[in-house]
């Protein structure tokens, strides 16, 4: 682990020492919302004080988590939607987000739809930035918020239980995140490709 990353880690956790769920759900709604802050981390070191040192509770953390993912993401919605283009354009520039990324969104959004909210949850780079263009290309609210939730219980869940019960090995098991987060991406978009061609075979 640098430094740097050393430092990220301790300034989470004397966060969640000092807020508790507070900071977990803070950083979550955050990071959905589409800044980019390290959500990810922070969900897995909460678990990992769960198990270590009983701190915080699971459940509560999976719950806290899922709502803050689910709230976060539909405010990145609703400021793409009435925002449009200029903000998330406005919004690339300050965050430093690279064009590709939102292209890459857009893209999976023409191809897959609603969808790809869900499995975007797996992506770092969509993660952050799937509410506000989902937002922008006027995505129907309803399918929005059913993916939106769905993929936030999955995603947290997964994440929560990596963290409790693999958090022992904490330096591995964010690397191990992060290729799981690519491999469960890929099998979800794979399947989703999969339903289309099956959908438009039938029709």
């Amino acid at each position: 682990m640098n430094i740097w990353t050393h430092s990220i880690v301790e300034i989470l956790r004397n966060a969640l020492v000092q807020y508790g769920y507070w900071a977990v759900g803070a950083t979550l709604l955050a990071e959905n919302a589409g800044v980019p802050v390290p959500g990810e981390t922070m969900l897995l070191l909460a678990c990992f004080l769960a198990y270590s040192e009983h701190a915080l509770r699971l459940p509560w953390i999976v719950l806290v988590a899922t709502i803050a993912a689910t709230v976060g993401d539909n405010v990145g919605f609703a400021l793409g939607y009435y925002g449009g283009r200029p903000l998330l354009a406005r919004y690339q520039t300050f965050f430093r987000i690279q064009d590709r990324t939102v292209q890459r969104s857009e893209g999976l959004f023409a191809r897959y739809g609603a969808i790809t909210i869900f499995f975007a949850r797996f992506i770092f780079g969509l993660r952050i930035i799937a509410g506000p263009v989902a937002g922008v290309l006027r995505m129907p609210w309803r399918k929005f918020m059913v993916f939106n939730f769905l993929g936030a219980a999955v995603w947290v869940t997964v994440i929560s239980l990596a963290g409790y019960f693999f958090g022992q090995h904490w330096e591995r098991l964010q690397q191990d995140v992060k290729r799981i987060d690519i491999l469960v991406g890929l099998i979800l978009l794979c399947g989703a490709a999969w339903l289309c061609w099956r959908s438009r075979r039938r029709n």
